[in-house]
């Protein structure tokens, strides 16, 4: 794979301009992030239209040979900080073509300059009007990193305002403990490209920019990992050996079961935070995004 498309590479970027003094600004920063999907190519056959749902700003990826009646509501990671439709929308869109789906993408607020609990109540409020256009057992949900725990807290929250569950959740390489309490954290900050290495990310820092004091970072609706997970719709984890919230992805896988919930672990050895955004340039994110998308299609009936 040319360098120039490798995700490593750009992880390795990031990480080196972490190191800058003085430090990078916030503002820098997203401008660095908003190169993430340059790794990612274009999956061709797919339509774009920014919508408005919910009274949120969304994206829909639209492959042309889709299911009218099948959506993918896909979360993008990027600690809540960074990260958006943009950086996303290629790596979305070659899961919703896998799938045979439509796929869209929220454009929830970043921090710090909105806390939680604005981001779940976006996704809550897409999530609300998906329903009153679709059936839920033909709506999916995903997301990756950040957006791979709030796709978690969005079922949480559904369950505690009476709404139906979705027909299935896929988080990729989740954040689902923001008390940083899993042992890959520490064991994994060696082959971590994008989180550990020389520039460790400041990940309590991210927490203080999400959480306002009064919410504990082991509140189950931020960390669920911590949740009761009893009734949640079946999961497909899947997750990089090689990254520091590894074990976000394996307890999760856990607790899941121990709540009677149908989940499936997939960890590809040795990769790192979010591989499947090489999708398009690596033959190992384009088999991982089929695995996904061979799990989810008999959960949406196609």
């Amino acid at each position: 794979m040319d360098d120039i498309y490798s995700l490593d590479s750009f992880y390795r970027r990031s990480n080196a301009l972490g190191r800058l003094d003085p430090p990078l600004t916030l503002e820098q920063r997203r401008a660095v992030d908003s190169h993430w999907g340059d790794v990612t190519a274009e999956p061709g056959g797919v339509d774009y239209r920014e919508r408005e749902l919910g009274g949120v700003p969304v994206l829909w990826a639209e492959p042309v040979a889709a299911a009218a009646d099948r959506v993918l509501l896909c979360l993008h990671g990027g600690g809540y900080v960074g990260g958006s439709i943009y950086t996303h929308r290629k790596l979305y869109a070659h899961l919703a073509k896998a799938v045979g789906a439509r796929a869209v993408l929220p454009a929830y607020s970043h921090t710090p300059e909105r806390q939680y609990p604005t981001q779940l109540d976006e996704v809550t409020a897409v999530y609300r009007a998906l329903l009153a256009g679709a059936r839920p057992e033909h709506i999916a949900v995903t997301g990756d990193s950040a957006g791979g725990g709030l796709s978690l807290s969005l079922m949480l929250r559904a369950r505690a305002q009476g709404l139906p569950y979705a027909a299935a959740l896929a988080p990729i390489s989740p954040w689902t403990d923001m008390t940083q309490g899993g042992p890959s954290i520490r064991t994994n900050r060696p082959t971590d490209l994008l989180f550990g290495g020389e520039q460790e990310m400041d990940i309590d820092g991210l927490v203080r920019m999400l959480l306002p004091p009064t919410v504990s970072p082991a509140d189950p609706m931020v960390s669920p990992l911590f949740a009761d997970l009893t009734g949640l719709p079946p999961m497909y984890i899947q997750v990089g050996g090689g990254e520091m919230l590894l074990d976000d992805a394996v307890r999760l896988e856990q607790a899941a079961r121990k709540h009677g919930v149908e989940a499936e672990l997939d960890v590809e050895p040795g990769e790192q935070h979010t591989f499947q955004m090489g999708a398009g340039h690596s033959g190992v994110a384009d088999a991982a995004i089929a695995r996904v998308a061979a799990w989810l299609r008999p959960k949406l009936g196609l």
